[in-house]
């Protein structure tokens, strides 16, 4: 990983947890497999643990490490550093999404809460002019009672918003290709085409990964068949979504938008969605920080225990479902 990565997730007491379960090679950590010290380390090493900035495992470093036979990463995708050569040697492979999944879905949560009670918006006109509003002229569109939520993708995060959500009187929507009817009634949702979700739901939380057949999913035709003063939510990946139509759309004052990504990510200082009141744009927050790397951490050293006690992975990555995954 990363030297900063390593930084910020590699504590004493992290380090320690780790030391727990097996012989640790000695710092610092790995952030270049063609070096003298990456060779001679991965020649000895069976299980590697993995963060943000791991270079690529490619047919030169699986050659330098002959003895490596699994990978657990501390942190969501795979993608960056999995290479194909690791899956045809059979390498066992380890995420720790479901972790970073609850960060992100009480962002989700968080937000669609304060949107419902136009918090934001609220407090920044209450800021300008110093005085209550006339609260019992509050409009029957603000607040929280029977607000329809639609969760587009069945995710990792998907489905843990759908959990978080389930104490509110909110009715929750789905569209998901891959979930059938009884496992969208399991879920407690009613599963719905994507048009229905976007003009039935007061706020639409986007949960899909970045696909070829997801990017610019969510298109101009779909943004303005929204509700009027409707929310779109996304912690996804930005290119699921039109930006140049969304931008678009919230200049028309028609609907709200929360972003914590965008496209590009971080958006050009002079992007007309900053100019936009309608849209609250946060920076690639929702994911795991601070004290919640500890619980990546936490998952990839039961991982490491596990596999070294000959029971296998508890999240493992598939190479079949890694189309799917973000």
């Amino acid at each position: 990983m990363k030297p900063g990565a390593a930084t910020a997730l590699l504590d004493a007491r992290s380090l320690a947890a780790l030391g727990e379960v097996c012989d640790l090679a000695e710092l610092p950590a790995l952030d270049d497999f063609a070096t003298d010290r990456a060779r001679a380390v991965l020649a000895d090493v069976e299980i590697l643990v993995t963060g943000w900035g791991c270079p690529p495992l490619d047919a030169a470093a699986l050659a330098a490490a002959p003895r490596l036979r699994a990978v657990v990463h501390t942190a969501g995708s795979v993608r960056g550093h999995i290479t194909e050569e690791c899956w045809d040697r059979g390498i066992e492979v380890s995420s720790a999404a479901a972790a970073n999944a609850l960060p992100v879905a009480e962002y989700t949560v968080a937000m669609i809460l304060l949107s419902g009670k136009r918090v934001l918006e609220r407090a920044r006109e209450y800021r300008a002019e110093r005085r209550r509003d006339n609260w019992l002229a509050t409009p029957s569109t603000v607040g929280n009672h029977g607000r329809t939520v639609g969760i587009l993708s069945a995710s990792l995060i998907g489905r843990r918003v759908i959990e978080l959500l389930r104490p509110y009187d909110l009715p929750v929507l789905l569209h998901d290709p891959y979930v059938t009817d009884a496992e969208a009634a399991a879920l407690g949702v009613r599963p719905v085409g994507l048009a229905e979700l976007f003009a039935q739901s007061d706020v639409v939380s986007v949960h899909t990964p970045l696909l070829p057949s997801t990017r610019g999913l969510v298109d101009r035709e779909l943004l303005t068949s929204m509700r009027p003063d409707a929310v779109l939510i996304n912690t996804a990946r930005g290119a699921v979504v039109d930006q140049d139509a969304l931008t678009d759309v919230l200049r028309q004052d028609r609907i709200r938008a929360i972003l914590d990504v965008t496209d590009p990510d971080p958006l050009p200082t002079a992007h007309p969605l900053w100019g936009c009141d309608n849209a609250l744009i946060t920076p690639h927050l929702a994911g795991s920080q601070g004290n919640e790397w500890q619980r990546l951490v936490g998952l990839a050293v039961g991982e490491v225990d596990r596999w070294a006690a000959g029971d296998g992975f508890a999240h493992p990555v598939r190479r079949e479902r890694l189309a799917f995954l973000a």
